[in-house]
């Protein structure tokens, strides 16, 4: 989509996933699926330079992200001691941004949700 902005793009592939609602939290545009954030919008917070999302990361993985790509994943701030990441959306295409939203989505949705339907 050429003309779209960044959040356009993130809302775009987060709310095409079962059960996703959006609202805001800390004033940026936060996913939710059963309750629970798994994608969080970070637009220059607190004047931090990134163009970014935050989200939850597989146990070890996000120091692996970090080490292989360090200008593409960040540690974020507040949920970064959680296993979160930041993922600077400039620097990562669309392919590799779907499945790490996919992911994200997968870690935080409840089982209901993850099973196959029929």
């Amino acid at each position: 989509m050429p003309d779209e902005t960044h959040i356009d793009r993130v809302r775009r592939l987060a709310l095409a996933l079962p059960g996703v609602s959006e609202k805001l939290s800390h004033g940026e545009p936060t996913f939710f699926v059963a309750k629970r954030a798994f994608v969080m919008f970070a637009n220059d917070h607190h004047s931090d330079g990134h163009t970014a999302i935050w989200i939850p990361a597989a146990p070890g993985a996000q120091a692996e992200m970090i080490a292989e790509a360090p200008e593409t994943y960040f540690k974020p701030p507040y949920v970064g001691v959680k296993g979160w990441v930041g993922v600077e959306l400039t620097r990562i295409a669309e392919p590799s941004l779907a499945e790490l939203i996919r992911k994200a989505w997968q870690i935080s949705a409840p089982r209901a949700l993850l099973r196959p339907r029929r």
